[in-house]
């Protein structure tokens, strides 16, 4: 059964970078593309980025391009989300998941809050 657990949450100010970890167990990782999503409190789920199994290809929702970038180690079975030029409506807290469908994932974390103060 594939496990994915985040780390790297916090509170930092507008203007900071953050980076999340989420590590990957139960299966073969790089046989898996990956994705965050983040929800913010009383909002629906968003995607946030995805990228391929090799790490080639990789894309971002329009409100995060430009600032934040997925990466992964194959061998850590590790995803990355590096976050820069944070913004308070980036406040959410974050998952990563796999076994993408569409818009959805069969697997997710539990989660990583991230506040970003004004």
């Amino acid at each position: 059964q594939v496990q994915l657990e985040e780390s790297g949450g916090g509170l930092v100010r507008t203007g900071d970078s953050l980076e999340l970890s989420c590590v990957f167990s139960g299966g073969t990782f790089s046989m898996y593309a990956m994705a965050w999503f983040r929800q913010a409190p009383g909002l629906e789920r968003e995607f946030v980025g995805y990228i391929n199994w090799s790490g080639g290809d990789s894309n971002y929702a329009d409100s995060v391009k430009g600032r934040f970038t997925i990466s992964r180690d194959n061998a850590k079975n590790t995803v990355y989300l590096q976050m820069n030029s944070l913004k308070p409506e980036d406040t959410a807290v974050y998952y990563c998941a796999t076994g993408l469908t569409g818009n959805s994932a069969t697997y997710w974390g539990q989660g990583t809050q991230v506040t970003v103060s004004s």
